[in-house]
């Protein structure tokens, strides 16, 4: 499952380049690389998530960089399959790009029986941010406290539901984990990305959701939603009455998930290519603006290099296939 040779993978297909001129002695980090006509970045879900948020955030950015059109292709379903697939059909022209995240990129592998593609199909570019997930309730729920909540659950029976953002995204595992860790029960209610999930949560269609915290931070501020519980060890700034939920019950003491959102490429795309989307990347997320809008969405910036990327990326896949090898939790794409 663990991924290797990528850079040569990233190298692969130098030949198929497509008619650009490189000036001499440019090193791969200045490359200067521009599409010549308009690009797309693919989300994989259903816009009004956070990965929709930041994939507009960044075709922004290139579309002022480039001096091209950079438009955001909504293609949800399947907990972020479908969309991942369209990019690897794409060709490795640099003028498809993924808005991948911890689901589809990094938990299906291990999840899907029948996944119709590989981390060998994609190249890492660069992670662009972090956040934790968090626990939110419709007001309904009595609940004040993650041990109150355990309580109520035990009380419903599996009487309840939880919405996730799809089957095998983070929020989805989020909440299996957690049902599993306290031996509570409720039903999986998948849609197709954060912003219809939330949307039947406020309406009480649900009970509760792991959404990504900077999905439901409005929401929480709004007092629409109430927030019981972080999934990452740490605390975040903007929800500092919020405690991780690790720490709120001896059961869940191992209970620790950050999710992230990172640009990927198809296999075979020029290393060229790579380097000029990572290279905007950086400067995409060194910019002022771009740390006080993350600041808002209580995200982190998580710039990398290809290689730190990649790195990282299979260090996730391995860490949920323990997580779900250890659950036997197995689906096929549907």
């Amino acid at each position: 499952m663990i991924r290797r040779l990528s850079r040569r993978a990233a190298l692969a297909g130098t030949a198929a380049l497509p008619a650009v001129t490189f000036l001499p002695g440019v090193s791969r980090a200045q490359s200067t690389w521009k599409p010549a006509q308009g690009a797309r970045i693919v989300v994989p879900a259903a816009p009004g998530g956070t990965t929709d948020i930041v994939a507009r955030l960044i075709a922004a950015h290139m579309q002022q960089a480039w001096g091209q059109s950079c438009v955001v292709d909504n293609k949800s379903g399947a907990g972020g399959v479908i969309g991942s697939t369209e990019v690897v059909k794409s060709a490795p022209d640099g003028l498809t790009a993924l808005m991948g995240n911890i689901g589809p990129q990094s938990i299906a592998y291990s999840l899907y029986r029948n996944l119709p593609y590989t981390p060998a199909s994609f190249i890492p570019v660069s992670n662009a941010i972090t956040a934790p997930n968090v626990l939110v309730v419709h007001p309904s729920v009595p609940a004040k406290t993650v041990p109150e909540f355990v309580a109520w659950l035990k009380a419903q029976n599996g009487k309840v539901s939880y919405a996730s953002s799809g089957t095998g995204q983070s929020p989805h595992l989020s909440g299996a984990w957690f049902l599993q860790l306290t031996g509570t029960k409720a039903e999986h209610v998948p849609y197709r990305g954060a912003a219809p999930a939330l949307n039947d949560l406020i309406a009480g269609v649900t009970q509760f959701f792991f959404d990504n915290l900077t999905s439901s931070i409005e929401f929480i501020r709004a007092g629409k939603l109430r927030a019981l519980g972080l999934t990452s060890a740490q605390p975040n700034p903007l929800t500092p009455d919020v405690l991780p939920i690790c720490d709120t019950m001896p059961e869940l003491k191992p209970f620790d998930v950050s999710t992230w959102f990172g640009v990927f490429l198809p296999a075979k795309t020029p290393r060229p290519i790579v380097d000029a989307w990572n290279a905007e990347m950086k400067t995409w997320l060194s910019d002022p603006k771009t740390l006080e809008r993350f600041k808002a969405m209580a995200g982190f910036p998580a710039y990398g290099t290809p290689e730190e990327f990649d790195k990282f990326v299979n260090a996730q896949i391995a860490l949920w296939k323990g997580v779900i090898d250890k659950e036997g939790l197995k689906l096929d794409v549907n």
